[in-house]
């Protein structure tokens, strides 16, 4: 099974890290694995571009099944072994939909702490505006206030208080806000959420090394 797998991964990416934690979760360890440097732009190799021709990591391949993006790999792994492993998609049709309505409104989510984080990466110097940086910082403040909302309602887990594919591909993403200096003061559910799955053995196995070499960052310690 997990011979005929391989995953080209970069770390603290988080769309790589949500394959890795679904890996673990599902009892698939010894996939095949390489690392690839973002920094080296080792991502826009020919290894890479083999298997994902946009040159972008995670890179994924099950036999002869190419699954480049996170979200088709983790509900494609988890419908195919749905008996192995933890349960990932609960019975309840309450906790189905709650779970189905966090994972894809994670998007929301992402984009506003896109347009938050990398506003000035991604816009030239002269075409900057003062006003767009406080919009943009005022909307990520807004989403984040809604998620503190729906955790503070759960006290657990994003669908309930069991663990779910919506925590396999939104944990990610709130580690990484985390990782670059979100404040656990102004966040405190998310923070507990945060800090409460740290532990938990897909997610410690597969901790971004790159976090682990290089302390925090503070790009969102002002949202």
């Amino acid at each position: 099974m997990a011979k005929d797998m391989t995953l080209l991964w970069g770390s603290g990416s988080p769309p790589c890290w949500r394959i890795q934690i679904i890996l673990e979760e599902k009892q698939l360890q010894g996939y095949n694995q390489k690392q690839f440097s973002f920094e080296k732009m080792e991502h826009k190799s020919q290894e890479v571009l083999d298997m994902n021709p946009r040159g972008q990591l995670p890179a994924f391949k099950f036999g002869n099944h190419i699954l480049n993006e996170s979200y088709a790999a983790c509900f494609f792994l988890e419908n195919q072994y749905k008996s192995q492993g933890n349960k990932l998609i609960p019975d309840s049709p309450d906790a189905q939909a709650l779970m189905y309505q966090r994972m894809f409104e994670a998007f929301t989510l992402v984009e506003k702490m896109m347009n938050a984080m990398y506003y000035n990466f991604k816009v030239p110097e002269g075409e900057r505006h003062d006003s767009a940086i406080h919009r943009n910082k005022e909307a990520m403040t807004a989403e984040l206030k809604l998620w503190e909302g729906y955790l503070k309602k759960t006290n657990c887990c994003l669908a309930g208080q069991e663990f779910t594919l919506a925590d396999v591909l939104v944990y990610p993403f709130i580690a990484y806000m985390f990782h670059y200096g979100l404040s656990s003061e102004r966040y405190p559910a998310l923070a507990k959420y945060y800090n409460s799955l740290k532990d938990r053995p897909s997610i410690k196995a597969t901790w971004p090394p790159y976090w682990q070499k290089y302390a925090d960052q503070d790009a969102l310690k002002t949202i």
